[in-house]
């Protein structure tokens, strides 16, 4: 390549790509989610960035979602190897696109190494090739948790979702918040009650699912291209815009159960949310932290029974801050036996841009740093470097100026980047051992000596 030739370095479109202060908050958040997870007692994996594409595509689990394949690229001078690098049938990869499925394949491949149920969190980088977008991306990072069973799974575990969702945003603190309940056995049993043909309830659900995203109005139309008679379109949307409080809602659920024709899945539905209802009460979950939906949907084919959704009160044109629910036979596909599932996820790299751009999250600084230990004159280096090691073991985050520019320079520096203590030690100090401590906050500098130069820092930084 010329020199006059210019390299296109910017981020490919739908790649983010975050300065420190927004990656700083990613961790935050990353570490808040961890602890929470933990908690309910989820261990964490991770998958290999790449699968097989038969993996990735096995019985229809790729879904809407474009796959990117993976290519070599060979160097000019190996192009002999060209035949042999080219990679097909079984052995074709891709990128993956979500936690699910390699989670699927994950547990075939140690299914003797792990105990059931296994619950398990994994918070990677996925890749989807849709179009990038305002808060749509190519790659972002999943927060996901799911427990796997063999044959059963308590839907005490369907319960601890929302408990789980709840403890999250509490701890982020992002405002009023509400975990969206349902159960697609309900929405199935209805669909089947007034006539909906087999083979068109998944399509039909699908359009619910789409609601809010397209308007009442759409969704009818979209009913009348499957065929749907117009009787029993008014049903489900008369159906669908059941509201009221949670016990409401069960208790005109529960009258439908025993008025319907040939509701015994609908029964089974509403057998099973009541259920995970208790069982969220039993965890201590806030009455104003959720409520039964009986739009939400889960337009995903591998959804079976319990199904969640989360939305910011205020701030619904967001969408969904965290979904997920149960399935029987999506993790079992590699193996050919029952593996009942639930999770949950978080997609945070939308979520933090999403609640960054709403103002409703704010980046952190720049840096952890919350010490900087200033240059004041070359030969007292030395004691700077063992001053900065005895407050980093008093565990405070120490950066040291190494080098000797103007004191004002070095306030400036300490400030751009979020620093909000510097200490200060010059000869006269030194001789008395002795430091200042001045907190670019308030601006106050005060003098201590430099035995209790860490506590004194704590107490500044942690008075509150």
């Amino acid at each position: 390549m010329s020199k006059s030739e210019k390299i296109n370095f910017s981020t490919p479109s739908g790649f983010p790509e975050f300065l420190p202060g927004e990656k700083r908050l990613e961790v935050y958040l990353l570490d808040i989610i961890r602890k929470v997870y933990e908690s309910y007692g989820f261990t964490p994996i991770e998958t290999p960035a790449i699968e097989r594409l038969e993996v990735l595509q096995a019985k229809g689990n790729q879904g809407d979602n474009i796959i990117y394949e993976i290519h070599p690229i060979l160097p000019p001078n190996r192009q002999a190897e060209k035949d042999k690098a080219g990679e097909t049938g079984s052995e074709a990869r891709a990128l993956k696109f979500d936690q699910t499925v390699p989670l699927a394949a994950y547990i075939a491949r140690h299914l003797n190494d792990l105990t059931f149920p296994f619950a398990r969190y994994q918070m990677d980088v996925v890749f989807r090739g849709e179009r990038a977008k305002d808060g749509r991306f190519r790659q972002f990072r999943q927060c996901d948790i799911d427990v796997i069973s063999r044959k059963e799974l308590s839907l005490l575990y369907d319960a601890q979702m929302p408990a789980i969702i709840t403890e999250i945003f509490e701890k982020i603190n992002i405002g009023d918040f509400l975990v969206r309940i349902n159960n697609r056995k309900i929405l199935t049993g209805f669909f089947q009650s007034v006539g909906v043909a087999e083979n068109k309830i998944k399509t039909c659900i699908s359009i619910i699912d789409n609601l809010e995203k397209i308007g009442e109005a759409k969704v009818k139309q979209e009913l009348d291209k499957e065929e749907i008679d117009s009787e029993a379109t008014e049903k489900i949307i008369e159906f669908i815009h059941i509201k009221g409080s949670v016990d409401q809602v069960l208790e005109k659920l529960q009258y439908l159960s025993q008025t319907l024709p040939d509701a015994e899945k609908f029964q089974l539905g509403v057998t099973e949310l009541q259920t995970v209802i208790s069982g969220v009460r039993n965890l201590g979950v806030a009455e104003n932290r959720f409520c039964i939906d009986l739009s939400i949907a889960r337009g995903l084919d591998y959804y079976t029974g319990t199904v969640y959704e989360t939305t910011l009160i205020g701030h619904e044109a967001l969408g969904s801050i965290c979904s997920g629910g149960r399935y029987e036979e999506l993790v079992g596909v590699f193996l050919g036996e029952k593996m009942p599932g639930v999770g949950i996820s978080i997609g945070l790299t939308r979520l933090i841009s999403r609640l960054l751009k709403a103002g409703i999250l704010n980046q952190l600084s720049p840096t952890p740093t919350q010490v900087m230990v200033m240059n004041m004159q070359a030969d007292l280096i030395p004691l700077y470097l063992n001053i900065s090691q005895q407050l980093r073991q008093a565990g405070l985050n120490v950066v040291t100026a190494f080098e000797q520019r103007p004191l004002g320079k070095q306030f400036q520096l300490a400030e751009k980047q979020g620093i909000p203590i510097c200490v200060i030690i010059g000869a006269e100090e030194a001789a008395n051992q002795k430091a200042s401590i001045k907190d670019l906050r308030s601006r106050e500098q005060i003098e201590v000596t430099v035995d209790d130069l860490a506590t004194a820092i704590h107490q500044r930084l942690f008075k509150d």
